[in-house]
């Protein structure tokens, strides 16, 4: 485990070009700020790419490092964090509100061959989500199948944040009682 003081000299030696450095400074941080990309993203794919983008930042600017301001962790993971919530901010979650002709397609126009692959549990599982109130489908399918955390679907639904989580809560405890799980 790479001291603070050790990390300082990785990246003032990267600010000279050092390559072996850099993969040091990487292989000493990488676990670090994968986990904050990862959880603010939260999707691997994605997040990988951005702390690639995080690492030729730092890379490009390891000469603006000042260790008097801060410890290099949290310089670099200041780094990813900001690359990663710029990308968060950039994608765009379509809702099926917002694309009314999608949620006709998908529910008047099946694909055969999709509903015949279909399995009797996730039929089971359509059939007891559609037992919910529209607005408690909605909420479930944004937060269990977009990703969408329950700050977002408060905002989308103008609806106190405890109030989202309580009926995200209820919603999945209705669901296990209708499968016979609770």
């Amino acid at each position: 485990m790479a001291t603070p003081a050790d990390l300082t000299e990785l990246i003032a030696s990267v600010a000279k070009g050092d390559e072996v450095a850099f993969e040091s400074l990487y292989e000493a941080t990488r676990a670090k700020l994968f986990g904050v990309v990862l959880r603010i993203l939260r999707r691997r794919d994605i997040a990988e790419d951005v702390v690639q983008d995080s690492y030729v930042k730092i890379w490009n600017s390891a000469g603006q490092f000042d260790p008097s301001l801060g410890s290099p962790v949290t310089w670099m993971v200041a780094i990813a964090r900001n690359r990663a919530i710029d990308v968060a901010r950039k994608r765009s979650e379509v809702s099926l509100e917002d694309e009314p002709a999608i949620a006709e397609i998908a529910s008047d126009t099946p694909d055969p061959l999709a509903r015949s692959q279909m399995t009797d549990e996730l039929k089971r599982i359509l059939e007891c989500l559609g037992q919910l109130d529209p607005d408690r489908q909605r909420m479930v399918l944004l937060a269990y199948y977009n990703g969408w955390s329950r700050e977002q679907i408060s905002e989308k639904f103008n609806t106190p944040l405890n109030t989202v989580k309580t009926w995200l809560r209820r919603s999945m405890i209705d669901i296990r009682q209708c499968l016979g799980l609770a």
